[in-house]
């Protein structure tokens, strides 16, 4: 178990990241379809897992053009301290992404942080040139997302600690009913608050900062129910 008590699964895109990885190099370098592809997601036809795929193979990007792009994207400005404060307080963080391993690798090596542990979808080249391939390690059987983050859960459950979620969007549903508390924003909120699942809702990382001592001494538990209370 760790030495916290405490296990961090966060979330990547629009959580660490400012924006979603993945939709900004379709903008920039996606051939056309991939928009069907997200409408055919957003209606619930496909899973995540082969939304993403599709979508991979439409892009038309050659490596260069693809770590260039990676350096305009930026992370939370608190991120690095989150997990500065995380390692000083023995709670081990793990990032679980419906997204890109490659260019999370990328952009968290940047702020010295490529060491984080990283559950994520496989980027790889393929052919012919400037052509690219999605595979998902961490799939599920039953489950139509890239990485189950359910399973993830699961597996930091078996320590026998608690398990704090971060995270943002829908790809996060499903885990946010699993684990023992979430810090939760944008969509994810929402899914919380109707779902009674504990939670504080946060704008970003300086947030969590302040709260995550405070989970871990248990003094947040009682402000989070009064958050739920006065939100109702």
């Amino acid at each position: 178990m760790p030495v916290s008590g405490w296990t961090i699964l966060c979330d990547f895109d629009g959580t660490i990241s400012v924006e979603d990885v993945i939709d900004s190099l379709l903008d920039r370098f996606g051939r056309p379809g991939w928009e069907v592809l997200e409408q055919d997601w957003r209606a619930g036809r496909i899973g995540s897992r082969e939304c993403m795929a599709g979508q991979v193979e439409l892009l038309q990007m050659t490596r260069a053009e693809l770590d260039e792009h990676l350096r305009e994207l930026w992370i939370d400005h608190a991120f690095p301290g989150f997990v500065a404060k995380a390692r000083e307080l023995n709670v081990p963080i793990r990032i679980v992404s419906d997204g890109l391993d490659y260019a999370i690798h990328q952009i968290l090596g940047r702020y010295g942080l490529n060491d984080l542990p990283l559950a994520a979808n496989h980027l790889a080249p393929a052919t012919p040139p400037k052509q690219w391939q999605l595979t998902s390690p961490f799939q599920a059987d039953g489950c139509r997302s890239g990485t189950c983050k359910c399973a993830c859960v699961a597996q930091a459950r078996k320590t026998g600690g608690k398990t704090l979620l971060i995270g943002d969007g829908a790809s996060d549903f499903c885990a946010a009913d699993r684990v023992d508390f979430v810090f939760a924003k944008h969509r994810l909120i929402e899914h919380c608050r109707a779902a009674g699942i504990p939670y504080m809702p946060i704008t970003g990382f300086e947030d969590a900062l302040e709260y995550l001592p405070r989970l871990l001494d248990g003094t947040l538990a009682h402000h989070a129910r009064y958050h739920e209370a006065a939100a109702a």
